[in-house]
């Protein structure tokens, strides 16, 4: 049995990517896990392969098809969560929408303003709405809960665009003003941050261009930091806090699926782990 044989997670935008990574981390410990995303079939990038997958590293794998881009969609999915189980232990908001084309590169004024809706809208109201339907099973479960917001080292440096960034940095402060919201009910809000992640949509731009992935952390690699992370004693002591995967490798001596472990991201300057609290 597993160290979450009796828990009970979300994860959004899990098909493919990060997203996927952590369904697995979690399955491995035989957690329960809802995989949303709109992508369904048997595919290999659909959250009805991730569910398999799921169930087959150990865990139960439930996909629940949802556009996080639409209200009534998360909704949905809350409702049909709400009539299967009667908790949520962990919800971890991950769904991203990369703008097509990605913008990555030039100034704000060369790029459509709908990149801001796929980055900031997508990457952040979206899991300000998740969280919002899904607090009333969350605070069922109790102490020990928690919300984990995937965000990026572009919250506190340039990376990719103006828009990207803004998103970021709004989640990471956003997770830091939950925190102290969601204290008094002991649950925790934390942000993750991934390094340079070799993700599908990454490893397709790799073989086209000719990149070497090697040194990047894989999406299974940032899941079990996110596991490690979930299930520490202590996760109290770190809600509102930036918890960086690299960190969280080297303090669980964790290792990827190749068995190794990635060397550490080179960081820009980046701040305090603690955003936007002051105790």
């Amino acid at each position: 049995m597993g160290a979450l044989t009796e828990k009970i997670a979300v994860v959004t935008g899990a098909s493919r990517g990060i997203g996927k990574g952590i369904a697995l981390a979690l399955g491995e410990q035989g957690c329960t896990v809802y995989v949303t995303g709109r992508s369904t079939g048997s595919g290999e990038r659909t959250i009805d392969t991730t569910a398999r997958q799921v169930t087959e590293a150990g865990g139960e794998g439930r996909a629940i098809q949802c556009d996080h881009g639409n209200d009534a969609d998360i909704a949905a999915l809350f409702e049909r969560i709400a009539s299967e189980v009667d908790h949520i232990d962990f919800l971890v908001n991950n769904v991203y929408k990369i703008p097509d084309p990605p913008a990555w590169g030039g100034g704000f004024w060369d790029h459509p303003i709908s990149i801001w809706d796929d980055q900031a809208g997508i990457g952040l109201r979206s899991h300000y709405v998740a969280s919002w339907h899904a607090a009333p099973l969350i605070f069922k479960a109790g102490p020990g809960a928690a919300i984990l917001n995937v965000s990026s080292p572009g919250g506190q440096s340039y990376h990719f665009s103006s828009s990207y960034g803004a998103g970021k940095a709004g989640l990471d402060r956003l997770t830091a003003d939950m925190a102290i919201e969601l204290e008094p009910k002991g649950v925790a809000a934390v942000v993750l941050y991934p390094g340079s992640v070799a993700t599908e949509f990454i490893q397709d731009v790799a073989d086209a261009q000719g990149m070497d992935l090697s040194k990047s952390q894989t999406p299974l690699f940032v899941g079990r930091s996110a596991v490690a992370l979930l299930t520490t004693p202590d996760l109290m002591s770190r809600s509102g806090t930036i918890q960086w995967v690299e960190d969280l490798a080297e303090e669980f001596d964790l290792k990827d699926e190749h068995g190794r472990r990635p060397p550490p991201y080179e960081r820009r300057g980046e701040q305090s782990p603690r955003v936007g609290r002051t105790s």
